[in-house]
């Protein structure tokens, strides 16, 4: 029930495995265990950290996200992650997720909450937009060394 489960913080390695079978639901390229502890590891350095609801020692709801500070927005908050388990979706974990984090950053002085989706991801951007998030840019992307067309 998403009443009774506290959202908290993941800090060891061992909270970080047992979130990884949900990450996958996000970031299938993600195969590797030690790898996944390994980048969270790096990137907690840049500020990030993991935010979830664990029942029965698995996570169904979590967040990655980090501060940041540019010239577009000031300090912002940025989240680079956002999942629920298939089968807790309707059930106001992602809803409470994003609460979590719009106070987290309006507590830590941020401008602005920022996320990405996927163009073809329509769920989530009407998820989003139930949830007063609105479009504000398209993010172009390219591997380097890619040639242009």
């Amino acid at each position: 029930m998403t009443h009774d489960t506290p959202l908290r913080h993941i800090e060891t390695p061992d909270e970080l495995r047992a979130c990884l079978p949900l990450m996958r639901e996000l970031r299938p390229h993600l195969a590797d265990e030690a790898d996944f502890i390994e980048r969270v590891g790096r990137m907690r350095h840049e500020r990030y950290r993991l935010l979830a609801a664990m029942e029965a020692g698995q996570a169904v709801a979590l967040a990655g996200y980090r501060f940041q500070e540019n010239l577009i927005y000031g300090r912002f908050l940025y989240v680079d992650d956002l999942v629920v388990s298939p089968a807790r979706r309707g059930h106001r974990w992602g809803a409470r997720l994003l609460e979590a984090l719009d106070g987290i950053a309006r507590d830590s002085g941020c401008a602005q909450l920022v996320l990405d989706t996927g163009l073809a991801n329509a769920l989530a951007q009407r998820f989003y937009f139930r949830s007063g998030l609105l479009t504000s840019a398209i993010r172009f992307s390219k591997k380097p060394g890619t040639p242009a067309v």
